[in-house]
């Protein structure tokens, strides 16, 4: 009867603490590297996405093609 319920406990504080992960991984607004395991695994198109995010951003943005408006608050007047 006492594994049993050491069984449970144990059970119990691992999903306290995967719940407190989540919820802290949402408050920071990313940073879900702690998550991205179990994402991949449970919910590999939440994974996906968030690897194309993380690509995008470190993408460099585009150069501006020649006849393009100089982009807004410039002071390239010609």
């Amino acid at each position: 009867m006492a594994g049993v319920l050491l069984v449970l406990v144990v059970v119990a504080l691992v999903l306290g603490f995967l719940v407190w992960a989540a919820r802290r991984v949402r408050r920071r607004a990313g940073g879900g590297s702690l998550m991205n395991p179990f994402d991949e695994i449970w919910h590999p198109i939440a994974h996906h996405a968030r690897l194309t995010v993380e690509v995008q951003d470190e993408l460099p943005a585009p150069a501006p093609l020649p006849g393009d408006d100089p982009p807004s608050g410039s002071t390239d007047h010609r």
